[in-house]
């Protein structure tokens, strides 16, 4: 696999829509100029007020200034708002864009393996929040900050004394802002990440609520569950016990301006070095200083926050791109050759020298004990992940030199756990040839043996089968997508288990179906019954990562031990379903 170079700066999602956020800029300065006139009005209207000044019309005119200022600082963060959220919605789409293209090109082994809930936090929930960081910390952060600068700098003019003695409470309270950052990234983060395992653990738990359901079993009493909501509270309740102190402390100190400014003031004036309408004009002044800057400050976390979800986004987006070329390859025709072939997940070796011919045309069966890495040889062939060692090739070319789209068209895949879309069977069926008719559709539904039962639904073909086809039976779901398989057309077909689900009588039913939809395909099989493989040209007996022979089923019977116990096993419990059928009738 290659590291595909993303670019995960937030700034590259940013750039195309710069002007949007420069505009935003410029509308929250002109509502930050228009927020500051209303200061200096009551200022000078004070002053005047002590001056003796009886001219109605002057403090109406001040007066004036002071509700056109203000209406015009509300009207332009009105707009510098607007602004920043239209950009702000199209980055965050871009985001999610980006976030899914990148699922395109990820080896599906990464899809499997990574919980959907995780994936979906990601892309949907924490995409979500950054959403208000990014819309408001440009037109908030903007009037925040410029607001006490440009008072600041007034005093300054005013009294130097003075407006040093207004920031007072700054040092102070940036020391207690200090302390209360020192372990936020990091408790902020924890935060995250047991959020993301409460959703996946969730997702689980909805999917998994039959079965608690038919166990009477609570909610309570589903532990990973349970765990995983008990560790997201206490670990947000620590977050926030870490900070509360500290926070209450800061907007305690820094709204305190006028403790210094008052007595201070005082005593310049009594000694004569500070006039009355300056002091009057400082004191109020001051008042707008720490407001804002206490609201900046705060901001400052949103910072914080968007460094932790861009740091989850960048996980995804740096994932590994399946390392393939964009060309298609010529191939001499369509054997599948496995050699040598080994393949660890994680630490776990799982195959070990996997050598193995698949003829054009030919039906293969992977059989074995569960976990002997049947599905991986199928999977791996599918191009779900690279090899570890050794070469997989089809029609004569490796297979890491096929690109993704060819081996999708080449291979068509029917796993034990179908996904269907909440769409109308139809529309699923469809799927697999989106250009496919109607007749088309139903013509394929008849051969693999479902267009019984989906006309048996209250709406036909065009029955809406609910989320992850919920609303359809577990074989149903599985005859729809071994239908939407057969659909696509695919020269190779791979059905890993794919009959689970299904009753005897209706396995057989579907592979005759499956029997005619393959006819001179090549097929791939990994099935529980060995009744319904024993037709094969190939069956390859796999244990412990290794293919332990190959032949056909008579082959097999006669000279290896394992086929010949799991055959045996196979028809004691076929026998014995059939004499507890029996009994039934008596």
């Amino acid at each position: 696999m290659q590291r595909q170079k993303d670019s995960v700066n937030l700034m590259t999602f940013i750039k195309p829509h710069q002007s949007g956020f420069l505009l935003s800029i410029i509308l929250a300065v002109i509502s930050v100029t228009s927020g500051i006139v209303p200061y200096f009005a009551v200022a000078r209207i004070v002053n005047l007020l002590i001056g003796g000044e009886t001219n109605f019309s002057t403090y109406l005119t001040w007066g004036i200034v002071a509700l056109i200022a203000y209406l015009m600082k509300s009207v332009f963060h009105g707009f510098s708002t607007r602004c920043s959220h239209e950009a702000t919605f199209h980055v965050l789409s871009e985001i999610r864009q980006a976030v899914a293209d990148k699922l395109t090109r990820v080896s599906m082994g990464y899809l499997t393996d990574t919980p959907s809930g995780r994936l979906k936090t990601t892309m949907v929930e924490r995409v979500e929040q950054m959403e208000v960081p990014l819309a408001h910390i440009i037109p908030e952060m903007t009037s925040n900050l410029l607001v006490p600068i440009a008072i600041i700098i007034y005093l300054f003019v005013l009294d130097w004394r003075m407006a040093l003695v207004s920031l007072i409470t700054i040092p102070i309270g940036m020391l207690c802002y200090m302390a209360q950052m020192k372990e936020y990234p990091k408790k902020y983060g924890a935060v995250v990440q047991a959020s993301k395992y409460m959703s996946a653990t969730t997702v689980e738990y909805i999917n998994g609520i039959e079965v608690i359901k038919a166990f009477n079993q609570s909610a309570a009493s589903y532990g990973k569950f349970t765990q995983a909501v008990r560790q997201s509270v206490d670990l947000m309740l620590d977050w926030m016990k870490s900070t509360q102190g500290y926070s209450a402390l800061m907007m305690t100190i820094w709204p305190a301006v006028l403790i210094g400014v008052l007595p201070v003031g005082c005593l310049f004036y009594m000694n004569g070095s500070l006039s009355a309408p300056d002091f009057i004009t400082i004191a109020i002044l001051s008042l707008g200083i720490m407001g804002p800057l206490v609201a900046a400050i705060f901001l400052t976390d949103d910072f914080s926050k968007i460094a932790t979800i861009t740091g989850e986004i960048t996980a995804v987006l740096s994932e590994p791109d399946l390392d393939r070329p964009s060309q298609r390859k010529n191939l001499k025709g369509l054997d599948i050759s496995l050699r040598d072939v080994t393949f660890a997940y994680k630490d776990t070796q799982v195959l070990n020298g996997i050598t193995l011919d698949i003829k054009q045309g030919t039906t293969t069966a992977l059989v074995g004990p569960s976990g002997s890495g049947k599905s991986t040889i199928a999977k791996l062939i599918a191009s779900y992940w690279d090899v570890g060692g050794g070469h997989i090739t089809i029609g004569g070319v490796d297979a890491k030199e096929l690109p993704p789209e060819q081996v999708m068209d080449l291979i068509g895949y029917v796993s034990q756990d179908n996904f269907l879309f909440n769409l109308s069977v139809r529309e699923n069926i469809r799927m697999g040839r989106p250009d496919a008719t109607d007749t088309e559709v139903e013509a394929v539904a008849k051969a693999a043996g479902c267009h019984e039962f989906i006309m048996g639904l209250e709406h036909g073909y065009d029955t809406i089968v609910g989320g992850a086809g919920g609303h359809l039976s577990g074989g149903e779901r599985q005859r729809v997508a071994i239908a939407r398989a057969m659909m696509k057309n695919a020269p190779i077909v791979i059905l890993d288990e794919a009959t689970s689900y299904t009753d005897p009588e209706n396995e057989a039913v579907i592979q005759d179906a499956i029997g005619r939809l393959t006819h001179g395909k090549t097929l791939i099989v990994i099935a529980h019954r060995l009744s319904t493989i024993t037709g094969a040209e190939q069956i390859a007996v796999v244990d412990h990562g290794k293919i332990l022979d190959a032949g056909t089923h008579r082959e097999l019977l006669k000279r290896c031990p394992l086929y010949q116990q799991m055959w045996a096993a196979h028809t004691q419990a076929r026998d014995n379903d059939q004499m507890e059928g029996g009994a039934a009738y008596v």
